[in-house]
């Protein structure tokens, strides 16, 4: 900035949230020499704030109204439940690293093929994001890999397994050493122990977060972090005849904490979709509502199931590894990957039952019950093994295949309808017959969580859109810069933005769409305007 701006503005950019695209645009930013500051809900972690197990709610949920400031958050929506991070690196911390590229179909899919050649111009980007995550291969496979593998094979898939990537570093383990990704610029890391628990933050600094490549490097240019906060409000502003914005914060840990306003000539959105649509709902309805009508609309869940498969044989360990290092495409549009927790970290336990099947609650009680009754003894082994997370392995299965929601405000927060196609639903037959077949590979017991089997609300770790791509503001929120439709210098980098239904892990594209979307702001002070 120079003296003048000085006068009127505290920041170039403001970014709301740290996760993949706030990481991102935090880095392409201040490298150009904008002045940046970090804006984030959550904690600051380091490795002795993660838990060791999920039983340790205060340190592992993030529930501010019960003091739990952890980083894993569940929200429950009529349609869908889901589940997220909170803290300084987002969505990483509690993600299983795993960095798919989405297949040939999300690139061309109805929704967005008409606004580029999406796998043309984003190959480059994912090649960047790949390198800066440290993607490779896990070198073990686990007894639930294998189990996997067996799978592919009795289905006649076993060509489409595979070990995917996934940003973890693999030195000797436990053993720390000087940076190994960027010329021993980056942090100190150390090699993975297979603890299993990188869903609850990697405690030993083996995974690649966020805090450990973007947002390090960001810092080292200058940019700022704010932890423990969160945006309450965005206002345009005018001074020095200079077009921004006022970005008004409180803090989100304390009852009584503080607050206050920044001025920055622009903002990114990058909140996720459970930060990002909600505060735009709001910012809709007050200070900028010039926003599309479109906002909240094309709202996807990946179409996904989770299943636990959980064995009363203590032959095997299922906790022992990373959380994915291993997926079987099992059709064009969809695939099943085997998920882990580490050791001890058993808590949902308490909410999972018996998977069955029924089209209505009445019904699904009714075969719940009837399973116990016929078999009690079976059930009562697999609810009461020793160690959970030991005994079970759970499967993830993500199709293409597109339905929409659309959120909007509600009087407690954000609720969902229908928006296109049919509502998600917690019982894909094709996912609940892997799972029956998973089972008899390892002699267990599908079981789902509670709230799916009686109420049909499915979950998911991916949820997706709201503020997606368009041609204009009447088909959606931003364009293909991801600038907000109406304003200049607001841009959303997240999920938020992801046009169409992905079908894998979504972290890698979300930080390939955010690198293109930072390719098109020029650098500080040069004579080439970006377009409003």
């Amino acid at each position: 900035m120079n003296q003048t701006d000085n006068q009127h503005f505290d920041y170039d950019y403001i970014i709301i949230g740290s996760g993949f695209g706030g990481s991102v645009s935090a880095l392409r930013l201040s490298e150009k020499g904008y002045k940046v500051l970090v804006i984030e809900k959550g904690k600051w972690l380091k490795a002795k704030d993660f838990p060791s197990t999920n039983w340790k709610l205060k340190k592992w949920l993030w529930l501010p109204l019960l003091k739990c400031f952890g980083l894993f958050k569940m929200t429950i929506f009529r349609h869908v439940t889901v589940l997220s991070g909170v803290g300084v690196g987002g969505g990483s911390l509690v993600y299983a690293n795993t960095l798919p590229v989405p297949k040939k179909s999300f690139f061309e899919a109805e929704s967005w093929k008409h606004l580029g050649n999406w796998e043309e111009e984003l190959t480059p980007h994912y090649k960047t994001a790949l390198n800066m995550l440290g993607a490779t291969a896990s070198p073990r496979k686990e007894h639930g890999d294998e189990a996997l593998q067996q799978l592919a094979k009795d289905i006649g898939k076993e060509e489409c397994f595979e070990a995917p990537n996934v940003a973890v570093f693999f030195g000797e383990p436990g053993k720390k050493v000087p940076d190994p990704y960027f010329d021993g610029k980056g942090p100190e890391r150390a090699g993975c122990t297979f603890c299993g628990g990188c869903m609850l933050g990697c405690r030993f600094n083996a995974k690649n977060t966020l805090d450990k490549n973007y947002l390090y490097f960001a810092q080292q240019n200058g940019a700022e972090i704010q932890a423990e906060s969160e945006v309450v409000d965005v206002r345009e502003y005018l001074a020095g005849g200079i077009h921004g914005y006022s970005v008004d914060w409180k803090n989100s840990t304390r009852y009584f904490g503080g607050s206050g306003t920044f001025h920055a000539k622009g903002v990114i959105f990058a909140g996720g979709v459970m930060g990002t649509i909600k505060l735009l709902l709001k910012l809709k309805e007050t200070s900028l509502p010039r926003i599309s009508d479109r906002l909240g609309h094309g709202i996807r869940t990946n179409s996904e199931a989770l299943i636990s498969v959980t064995t009363a044989n203590k032959d095997n360990d299922y906790s022992e590894g990373i959380a994915i290092s291993s997926l079987l495409h099992t059709d064009d549009h969809s695939h099943l990957e085997a998920v882990r927790y580490s050791a001890g970290a058993g808590f949902w336990r308490l909410a999972m039952v018996p998977m069955v099947k029924g089209g209505n609650i009445i019904t699904r009680t009714a075969k719940l019950a009837w399973q116990w009754i016929r078999h009690p003894i079976e059930n009562f082994k697999i609810a009461a093994v020793d160690d959970w997370a030991k005994r079970t392995q759970i499967l993830l299965f993500m199709q293409t295949l597109d339905s929409t929601l659309k959120f909007t405000r509600g009087i407690f927060g954000m609720k969902s309808r229908v928006d296109m196609g049919e509502a998600p639903t917690a019982f894909i037959p094709e996912a609940q017959n892997l799972g029956d077949k998973y089972a008899k590979i390892i002699d267990g017991k599908p079981t789902v969580l509670l709230s799916e089997t009686l109420l049909g609300i499915p979950t998911t770790a991916h949820i997706l859109g709201g503020a997606c791509m368009g041609k204009d503001a009447s088909e959606g929120v931003i364009d293909t810069k991801h600038n907000i439709y109406g304003y200049q210098n607001l841009h959303v980098c997240d999920g938020s933005s992801i046009s169409a239904n992905i079908g894998v892990n979504p972290s890698l594209t979300i930080t390939a769409l955010t690198e293109r979307a930072m390719s098109h702001i020029p650098k500080k002070d040069s004579p080439v305007k970006e377009n409003a």
